[in-house]
């Protein structure tokens, strides 16, 4: 299983990113994906996932309504659209199924003035 996030960088408040994240070594399109991410001392929290075929997808509150979770099963690729970003939303960001245990090693979002 491997999993490479791409499209971090620095970002003002306000801004927009679209974070990539491409899948390899497991049946991508029978698998339920997730966005999570870690900022600074604390712990990862769950971001937004999609299941399979991209028809349910779901959200932390905190990013309810600002980020948008996408997929191409024909690119085994997940995605994850960032506007309105805020300082808070600063983090590693991690792409992730829940039918294995692999991490990626992340892509960094920094969203400063």
């Amino acid at each position: 299983v491997q999993l490479v996030e791409s499209g971090g960088g620095l970002v003002q408040p306000g801004g927009s990113l679209r974070l990539s994240c491409a899948a390899s070594g497991f049946t991508f399109s029978s698998s339920t994906m997730s966005w999570y991410r870690q900022a600074p001392g604390k712990e990862r929290e769950w971001v937004a996932g999609i299941n399979s075929v991209g028809g349910f997808k779901n959200y932390a509150d905190s990013v309810k309504g600002r980020f948008t979770i996408s997929r191409d099963n024909a690119k085994n690729t997940v995605y994850l659209q960032m506007n309105m970003l805020k300082p808070e939303d600063t983090a590693v960001y991690y792409c992730k199924t829940p039918r294995f245990s692999s991490w990626g090693q992340g892509t960094q979002v920094t969203v400063s003035s």
